[in-house]
């Protein structure tokens, strides 16, 4: 393997990389008591000032304008997936852990399929093994959820004692209750997020500058962001950035989450596949339950490494029956084309009809197994 051959493989670490940085500095600032619904807004407007002169400079070229139509689904995309979605995150985030933040992560491909399933966007054939190992995944990542929200097993010690990023203020475990709700609020983030993909999906078949997209989205949600954070938070004096670790996890979530990563799962996904670059999530899930210990001291629950685990082979199990239906499928149709064509060879405009049928099914494919992109 070439240089140019283990890139993808240098790329996809690098992300997960990434997004464990994403969940330790946004977990160390909650913990020094920043307000999650403000520190949103600033993430949001942060990305907005990079995407936005980005999108400009190089899609305004061969970007159409953009009706109110498709104004109005960008506001309303924004609302779902980054406004409501990105606000009830980061609370449960502050009413769990970092660890299960990054473990529900791993369940994000699942949520998108099982969605898709209920708007007929998927199909499953029960009887088949990629439509038995998509249930299963299904049921692991329920499972993974239930042990981490009512399990809690003993605690692991953390790697360092004396935090790196320590607390300003009081940062106990927190109550069962507490930790149960956050974690169904971190599931139904997820869920709300998942939405957010599947529909994501159909309006870049309407409009395909997904730039220029992303950063409408982007500022859109800034303002809808600060809204909620006025109303969450009117005490102005404490919207004030901090040269401390809520400024770095600020700048750090808005370029280097929103637009490095962005455009290296664009890179990566577009040279290996998607199911590549969701392959390397669990990555994160190990780094994450590490960095957290050392940086935030951060006491690890057994319950909690078990339930990753489940959703992991969940994410495993739907990514497998995806790739088997993929390869199955297009032989299947591909033998009843030849079929055809042996039987009349006068058919040839209709075979060439189901070539770019079977092709556009694939590209399809490509399209819909999505990647677990991490709140962006």
């Amino acid at each position: 393997m070439g240089v140019d051959g283990k890139k993808p493989y240098v790329i996809a670490v690098i992300i997960q990389v990434i997004y464990t940085g994403m969940f330790v500095v946004s977990k160390a600032a909650f913990n020094q008591g920043f307000n999650t619904y403000v520190f949103i807004f600033y993430r949001q407007a942060a990305a907005s000032l990079l995407l936005l002169p980005l999108a400009i400079a190089f899609e305004r070229k061969n970007a159409r304008a953009m009706s109110f139509r498709l104004l109005l689904k960008l506001f309303l995309f924004a609302l779902i997936g980054t406004t409501f979605s990105l606000n009830l995150y980061n609370v449960s985030l502050k009413l769990t852990s970092a660890t299960v933040g990054s473990a529900t992560s791993n369940s994000m491909p699942v949520v998108t399929f099982f969605i898709a399933l209920l708007l007929r966007m998927e199909v499953v054939k029960l009887r088949s093994p990629s439509g038995m190992a998509k249930v299963a995944g299904v049921g692991l990542c329920l499972a993974g959820v239930l042990v981490i929200a009512f399990y809690v097993g003993p605690s692991l010690n953390p790697l360092n004692h004396h935090r790196v990023l320590a607390a300003a203020i009081g940062d106990a475990d927190a109550t069962r209750g507490t930790w149960i709700m956050g974690t169904f609020l971190m599931v139904l983030a997820n869920v709300t997020w998942s939405v957010w993909i599947v529909l994501q999906a159909a309006l870049l078949k309407e409009y395909p500058n997904k730039l220029l997209v992303t950063a409408t989205q982007c500022v859109f949600s800034a303002g809808q962001c600060f809204v909620v954070a006025a109303v969450a938070e009117r005490d102005f004096s404490r919207w004030q950035l901090r040269f401390d670790v809520t400024l770095l996890a600020v700048l750090y979530t808005g370029f280097v989450v929103t637009g490095v990563s962005y455009y290296l799962q664009a890179w990566c996904a577009d040279m290996k596949g998607p199911v590549f670059l969701a392959m390397w999530t669990p990555l994160c899930f190990v780094l994450t339950i590490f960095c957290s210990s050392f940086f935030l001291g951060e006491i690890v629950h057994l319950g909690s490494i078990l339930g990753g685990i489940l959703l992991v082979g969940g994410l495993y199990s739907v990514l497998w029956g995806k790739s088997k239906e993929n390869r199955v499928a297009p032989c299947g149709e591909t033998n009843m084309i030849h079929g055809v064509e042996g039987e009349n060879s006068a058919d040839g405009g209709e075979k060439d009809e189901r070539s770019n049928q079977v092709n556009g099914d694939r590209e399809h494919d490509k399209e819909a197994t999505i990647a677990p992109a991490e709140q962006v």
